[in-house]
Formats: C-alpha cells, sequence, structure tokens
C-alpha cells in the first residue's frame, strides 16, 4: 500500500471538504498505471491539496479488496466527505470523476 498525502493527516482531523480516497489497482497493469496517474491530476488540480489517496494493488492485499468487496478494478472509492461513492475505471474521463468526487 501506498499513501500521497500533501499535507500530514491527522487521523478523524480531517477538514470537511477533505478527500479521503482509495484507488484499488492490479498490480502495474497499463490500466492501474493510468488510473493512479490521472486520479493525481485530478486532485492537483481540483482538490487544492485537501486530499489523502490511499493506493491499494490487490495482488499485495487480497484481504482489504475481499473487505471491500470490490467488483471490477481499477476502482475509485471516496470515502469522505460523505456519501461514499465509487468509480471504475481508468479515472480519464475527468468530468465523470469530478461529478463523482463532488468537485463539479
Amino acid at each position: 500500500m501506498s499513501k500521497t498525502n500533501d499535507k500530514p493527516e491527522r487521523p478523524g482531523h480531517e477538514e470537511p471538504d477533505h478527500l479521503k480516497l482509495r484507488l484499488f489497482v492490479t498490480g502495474a497493469s497499463p490500466n492501474s498505471v493510468r488510473a493512479i496517474s490521472n486520479i493525481k491530476n485530478i486532485c492537483e488540480r481540483h482538490a487544492q491539496h485537501k486530499y489523502s489517496l490511499e493506493i491499494i494493488d490487490i495482488y499485495q492485499n487480497a484481504a482489504i479488496a475481499e473487505e471491500e468487496q470490490l467488483v471490477a478494478l481499477p476502482l475509485l472509492i471516496k470515502k469522505s466527505p460523505l456519501p461514499e461513492r465509487r468509480l471504475i475505471g481508468d479515472m480519464s474521463d475527468n468530468e465523470k470523476v469530478l461529478r463523482g468526487l463532488g468537485l463539479i
């Protein structure tokens, strides 16, 4: 697992508009690499450093993938702010991703 934070995170002390994201990928497949790059670019441009992104490779951590009941990959889960949202694919449709994250 890797985590990208643009500022130190104190558990339970995020700002109300702080995005907490989990991206599930399958190793270094082309779709996984694109999804990682696309979501990082979207967050940098539109979340203004108010996000945390946890990247989870299901090959490295199958238990968490089972816990989240994944049906397709890559999968982005917006954990907060609520409501939780799930987006499937390589995150190349910027408008769809922005809408799903509540950024437009």
